[in-house]
């Protein structure tokens, strides 16, 4: 890092009466947390980090440790004195801090949506930068070759940390679920009564999905949506109707589907093995494990001759670059 900056220590982030923001350049404003060795970011540079968005007020925008996992971003050409880029620009591999960056110029800069209500001059992140592969003279073959190094390494530490946190999750609730032959773990709220769904009826269901950390991502039920602040007005919440035994979902959630009858209230915690596995997707990276709390509405036999409704398994939208 630049050694004009003042070097703060994690105790004193511990008290936010001891903090003292330093003027940047352009309007930022900002405090180091902690300051390692090493060059500081540059344009072109990989960057993996954590990162929390936050209002003036203190509502939280965005924290990437609600998704267990960092953000990956590329250092950029500052869109103005004092933006996102400049302050990443401060840093090095390790490093972390806060910034008071202008609202308006984000807005006006960087098209970064003003949340509504907001009285505040300033948005502000707090950045933990937990990898730099710098761009430098590499080709770029080099270049991306070692990004897919490091993508490879995360997620062989992914898999080798799973199982723990996994179990880790249990003990920290006081659970006692079940576990089925597959490895898919589920724990009954309220016990329903009669059938349970054989393959081709279908399921009505309430859901909600969400990840060990407790961040929940989607939900059926409006009421849970506004109160965890993943509300979207352009969607409909009502029950989900899904097909059981037809292989339409992740295994976790298609088998977990078939264990209940109607009226059941149930958590399913399903490994990555049974849901999006090695490869994860552009939402889920590789070896996540998920949480579905479901809520069993009603079983519905076929008719001859209706198509069977398609539902694919709810799934969080893929966390964005800081600011965006």
């Amino acid at each position: 890092m630049k050694k004009n900056l003042i070097v703060l220590g994690f105790a004193v982030l511990a008290f936010s009466s001891c903090k003292q923001f330093k003027k940047g350049e352009g309007d930022m404003q900002y405090i180091i947390h902690e300051d390692k060795e090493g060059a500081v970011i540059k344009e072109g540079d990989f960057i993996a980090l954590h990162a929390i968005q936050k209002t003036e007020e203190d509502s939280v925008m965005q924290n990437s440790y609600d998704y267990d996992r960092p953000m990956f971003v590329a250092e950029q050409k500052s869109a103005f004195k004092g933006d996102i880029y400049a302050a990443l620009a401060m840093l090095s591999e390790g490093d972390s801090a806060t910034f008071k960056i202008n609202l308006d110029s984000l807005q006006q800069k960087m098209n970064m949506p003003k949340p509504p209500n907001t009285k505040g001059k300033y948005m502000i992140f707090t950045f933990k930068i937990d990898k730099v592969i710098p761009k430098g003279k590499l080709s770029d073959a080099d270049f991306n070759g070692k990004i897919e190094q490091f993508f490879k390494a995360e997620s062989q530490k992914a898999k080798n940390q799973e199982a723990g946190k996994i179990s880790n999750y249990i003990k920290s609730k006081d659970l006692k679920p079940t576990v089925t032959p597959s490895g898919l773990n589920y724990v009954v709220e309220k016990q329903g009564s009669g059938p349970k769904p054989v393959a081709g009826d279908t399921v009505k269901l309430n859901y909600t999905g969400r990840f060990l950390t407790g961040k929940i991502f989607e939900t059926s039920v409006v009421e849970i949506a506004k109160k965890e602040n993943v509300f979207n007005p352009m969607r409909p919440y009502e029950p989900m109707k899904v097909a059981v035994g037809g292989s339409n979902t992740i295994p976790g959630f298609d088998e977990g589907l078939m264990l209940f009858s109607k009226g059941t209230k149930v958590s399913l915690i399903i490994p990555s093995k049974l849901g999006y596995g090695e490869q994860g997707n552009q939402a889920i990276p590789p070896y996540m494990p998920l949480i579905f709390d479901l809520e069993i509405l009603d079983i519905i036999k076929p008719k001859a001759g209706a198509p069977a409704p398609v539902a694919a398994t709810p799934q969080p939208a893929a966390p964005s670059a800081p600011g965006q």
